[in-house]
């Protein structure tokens, strides 16, 4: 029988072990002895770990917007504004700004790289900052205006930085671009707003428009990490963008001897 042959690995299970199988069965709609008796140690980790994505996709949040999960004590609801429209969401307390953004809205330009605040992948604008989404609660975002890379184009218009990197060949596998444009797009306003940054020289007290050296605009770029290496493209994108006018790639210069200056 069924039951006399069970892969010894799987004879003796742990509370929490007997308690996901209780919830597996539940799914399967099968009895306890006939779903481990034909089952290998193999095949159930298979099954577990299925049903384990399954239950926990999305951060635990579910499908549907505005249906909350069931169960969930951490449950909240919110009203912000996303690309200037209206969005309402029930969801745990516990989801990230990238999460939603991506598996509640549908919004997936924003991407998730390291997931720990290091590379600048997740980059959407909120009221005007730049702030790193997978570190942001979804629930901090109430009655605020979120602006992701989505949101930045007027119809088939491309933002003006968004040509720009197009024409200046700013990326190559496009990974990190929509986090680098974002960026670029709030450093441009902090600069218009005379917001100084860690190599700023000039500490005049009159807020003002400043014009950023390429120092600077490494220096406020140095949040948003390119695997691909595409830094001076995307240097002379926002350069022509924040000084309003074309602008020629800056060549490396190069000794005689054939090195780097």
């Amino acid at each position: 029988m069924a039951e006399d042959n069970l892969d010894p690995e799987i004879e003796e299970l742990t509370l929490d072990e007997n308690a996901l199988l209780e919830e597996i069965l539940d799914e399967f709609g099968e009895s306890r002895r006939k779903f481990l008796g034909r089952s290998s140690t193999a095949a159930l980790t298979a099954v577990v770990l299925e049903f384990v994505a399954k239950r926990n996709a999305y951060g635990g949040v579910p499908d549907s917007v505005g249906d909350a999960p069931s169960g969930d004590e951490n449950t909240i609801s919110l009203a912000f504004r996303v690309n200037g429209v209206e969005k309402t969401l029930t969801l745990d307390s516990r989801v990230t700004l990238l999460d939603a953004l991506r598996e509640r809205l549908a919004l997936t330009g924003t991407k998730k790289g390291c997931d720990h605040g290091q590379c600048g992948a997740c980059t959407v604008i909120i009221d005007g900052r730049r702030v790193l989404s997978c570190l942001t609660l979804t629930a901090q975002c109430e009655g605020r205006e979120v602006t992701t890379i989505e949101g930045l184009a007027k119809g088939e218009t491309l933002h003006p930085l968004q040509a720009a990197f197009v024409k200046h060949d700013g990326f190559q596998c496009g990974f990190c671009t929509s986090g680098q444009i974002c960026s670029a797009v709030a450093l441009l306003q902090e600069a218009k707003n005379g917001d100084l940054s860690y190599v700023s020289t000039d500490f005049r007290q009159k807020p003002r428009s400043l014009e950023l050296s390429d120092d600077e605009l490494r220096e406020r770029m140095s949040g948003n990490l390119c695997r691909c290496g595409a830094y001076p493209n995307i240097l002379n994108a926002i350069r022509e963008v924040h000084l309003g006018r074309p602008t020629e790639p800056e060549l490396p210069q190069f000794t005689q001897n054939g090195g780097p200056a």
